[in-house]
């Protein structure tokens, strides 16, 4: 039932978005866009999308590579890009956006944004991700949440255990799940979910200084101080109540381990909230949503955004009226619903949304007003690609060789760091 109903309130918020956007444009066009959403509820996020355009007249072309954003997607972008026929738009997001702004091969949505109001209903610290020389560039879809524990409450339950509020508390709840049988953590070894784990913990060891100085800084004084120790250790220590299957999992399995009661606990951005929801789960009820511990109001984000590039002029009116559905409050409502996140706009009505995606949105406009609002390292919204991948290495390294020190750790993160960026550690 809560299936069915999960869905009739999607479906009705996408019907009224297609409504809203129903009139014919005055020249249609085709919109060409690259997206790397593979998953059953990232499809039918991307499916909400395109009824929107094509409700508008405009003929809806998909780019999809299926590769988690990763290497292929970069290359089959800049192969188009470099030959003059670049897609209507990319989903491109964080420190990425300034890097191909630079190139001069994006287009400006500013007229849209200024007409819209985009300044007023985005935090700064998201509008000015969007823009490169103070013009939009890109259009964000979403918010989603990064550091979010997931716990299956009847293995809870059956652990005798409470919601773990600390990473000393979050180890004992994983010993009472151990002892009755069960995995502790649902875990995914790749490079992006290993890196949203790293943060997460260090999110909740060190909190937002320490994560900023860290991460958004670079300050080799940090990088390699006490507290880096400490969360590099705390983090190791969740790697015996994994499983022998944890390398290389997708975050899809993962979920389901946890959906299953296989596994009690996973710490995952709330993307997994839509697999739990489409495999008959309640959020907050069957599944309880806490911030990883320590980590309190401190919220550690990633954004989905499309980058928009120079198309010919019969287009251009498919590329704004994309811009504009994306920021509708009609689609941001009917694409959250689905996706799992929540609408990046601040005056989007929340009812339809179940209770973890509240308590998101609180923390969110708390954390906006608050200066807790924190990048995402793991997700390119903190660093380059080619800084956060040296970190990672250093990180796996420490996770799979038992004879690292958390103090060599450290150490080799600053060397990492420093030849990524021999000029400077600030971002």
């Amino acid at each position: 039932m809560k299936r069915h109903l999960y869905r009739t309130i999607a479906g009705l918020a996408i019907a009224c978005c297609v409504t809203a956007y129903s009139h014919a444009p005055a020249q249609a066009g085709e919109v060409e866009v690259l997206h790397f959403w593979a998953s059953s509820s990232e499809a039918g996020a991307v499916a909400r999308l395109k009824a929107t355009l094509r409700a508008q007249g405009h003929t809806w072309k998909d780019f999809a590579v299926a590769d988690g954003g990763g290497g292929l997607a970069v290359v089959l972008l800049g192969s188009r890009v470099k030959s003059g026929n670049p897609p209507t738009a990319a989903q491109i997001k964080g420190v990425a956006i300034q890097e191909w702004a630079r190139t001069g091969k994006l287009s400006s949505i500013d007229g849209v944004a200024r007409a819209e109001k985009w300044d007023d209903i985005l935090p700064p610290i998201v509008s000015d991700i969007m823009k490169y020389n103070g013009q939009y560039v890109a259009v964000p879809l979403n918010v989603h949440r990064v550091n979010w524990l997931w716990v299956n409450a009847a293995v809870l339950r059956k652990a005798n255990a409470k919601v773990p509020t600390t990473w000393s508390e979050f180890f004992e709840v994983a010993e009472a799940m151990r002892r009755i049988g069960v995995i502790p953590v649902a875990y995914s070894g790749r490079s992006w979910l290993d890196m949203g784990t790293f943060e997460s913990v260090a999110l909740g060891v060190g909190g937002p200084d320490f994560y900023r100085k860290a991460f958004l800084e670079l300050d080799p004084a940090v990088l390699g101080g006490p507290e880096m120790e400490k969360t590099l250790e705390t983090y190791k220590r969740i790697k015996q109540y994994t499983d022998g299957g944890a390398s290389g999992r997708d975050w899809i399995v993962a979920t389901d381990m946890l959906n299953r009661g296989a596994a009690g606990m996973m710490i995952m951005g709330d993307w997994a909230k839509a697999e739990m929801v489409g495999a008959g789960k309640r959020p907050d009820v069957d599944v309880l949503c806490v911030p990883t511990p320590g980590s309190g109001g401190a919220y550690s984000f990633d954004i989905d955004s499309f980058v928009m590039f120079h198309v010919n002029e019969q287009n251009r009116q498919a590329q704004s009226d994309l811009a504009r559905a994306v920021m509708s409050k009609d689609f941001q409502q009917a694409f959250n619903l689905t996706k799992g996140s929540i609408p990046v706009r601040l005056d989007v009505k929340m009812d339809q949304f179940d209770e973890c995606a509240r308590r998101s949105r609180q923390d969110f406009r708390n954390g906006a007003k608050r200066g807790l609002l924190l990048p995402s390292l793991a997700h390119g919204m903190a660093q380059p690609a080619h800084t956060v991948a040296a970190m990672w290495e250093v990180i796996l390294q420490f996770w799979n060789q038992d004879r690292m020190t958390a103090r060599e750790a450290a150490n080799r993160l600053v060397k990492a760091v420093k030849a990524e960026t021999p000029t400077s550690h600030a971002r």
